[in-house]
């Protein structure tokens, strides 16, 4: 967010001007990120097991992110009295990883190529998707750091759990994620959130995730023990990269992904978790996935794509700057 635009001589609306993420400064030379945060988009959608789409993630978000962007020099909360993102948060968007059509490997390593570049220069990588299948670039980009600062507990919200380890030869489609993650040395564990129902992962999977350190909870097992109680099991004071598939959400309010699955979360659900995470521990990479516009004619989906990524970032850098 920049100083209040209104000062500036220029209304500046959200249908004006270019689409960058909630109109941060475009930076094309990835060599010369200085910013607090990046957003990269990762469109890539050659992963998923049905419905594509998800190659258009990253424009949607973008677009309904601007609806949060008139230029009031950060967002104020009432409830928390605290003005999130103000113009002491530098965010930039650096555009698109390059997707190379039936290319999987090298647009993974192009991905990756991104975060790599946002994390060398000390800021806090966002990645926009894309199937869930990017994940696993951007997990991969964190090796080289994690050498130096420790591991990474990695936090899933999702509707399935994604931890096929290999079928027909595929082990990097959108159903292998966190089980290649949970292979990294520098990956400490696993909280996944939201799992329910028909799953894509058999019961072999989930034995192997739990007997790996994954704590898996379904939405009504959430909702029973309140956001406080999860939270409490998810280790304190270390370093989170948090993954969020848009179909963790209720597709009431969520239409616009690949595979939809019903009894799924509400807004506030993800939200008190997420702000709880970022008091808990420091938040070091987010990704958020599976948004495929085409089947949301409303935009619901990305609008709320784009408000949960924006309050994320809030409430990280508002804890930061407490600390």
């Amino acid at each position: 967010m920049q100083d209040h635009g209104y000062e500036a001589g220029r209304l500046n609306l959200p249908f004006v001007g270019i689409s960058t993420f909630a109109k941060s400064p475009y930076v094309e030379n990835w060599n010369e990120i200085d910013a607090d945060v990046a957003i990269v988009g990762a469109p890539f959608d050659f992963g998923t097991q049905w419905r594509p789409g998800a190659r258009f993630g990253p424009r949607a978000v973008r677009e309904a992110s601007t609806l949060f962007s008139f230029g009031h020099a950060g967002a104020y909360d009432h409830e928390d009295d605290a003005t999130y993102l103000d113009g002491t948060v530098r965010m930039v968007d650096l555009g698109d990883a390059d997707i190379i059509h039936t290319k999987t490997e090298e647009s993974h390593a192009n991905i990756a190529h991104a975060v790599g570049k946002i994390l060398q220069a000390g800021a806090l990588p966002v990645t926009i998707g894309g199937d869930h299948s990017i994940n696993i670039p951007c997990i991969n980009a964190f090796a080289e750091g994690c050498a130096q600062n420790g591991p990474i507990h990695v936090v899933q919200i999702d509707a399935h759990l994604d931890f096929v380890d290999e079928r027909h030869g595929v082990t990097v489609g959108h159903g292998n994620p966190m089980r290649r993650a949970i292979e990294k040395d520098y990956v400490s564990g696993m909280t996944q959130l939201g799992i329910r129902n028909v799953s894509s992962t058999a019961k072999e999977g989930y034995e192997d995730a739990r007997a790996r350190g994954s704590d898996i909870l379904s939405v009504r097992q959430v909702r029973k023990l309140g956001s406080e109680a999860v939270l409490a099991r998810i280790p304190e004071g270390t370093r989170y990269y948090v993954t969020i598939d848009i179909d963790a959400f209720c597709p009431s309010i969520a239409s616009g992904t690949g595979t939809p699955s019903h009894g799924g979360f509400q807004y506030y659900d993800v939200l008190e978790i997420l702000q709880g995470l970022a008091k808990r521990g420091d938040v070091v990479g987010i990704d958020l996935v599976e948004v495929a516009p085409a089947y949301d004619p409303t935009e619901s989906t990305q609008i709320l794509a784009a408000q949960l990524l924006l309050n994320f970032l809030g409430f990280i850098f508002h804890e930061r700057a407490q600390r």
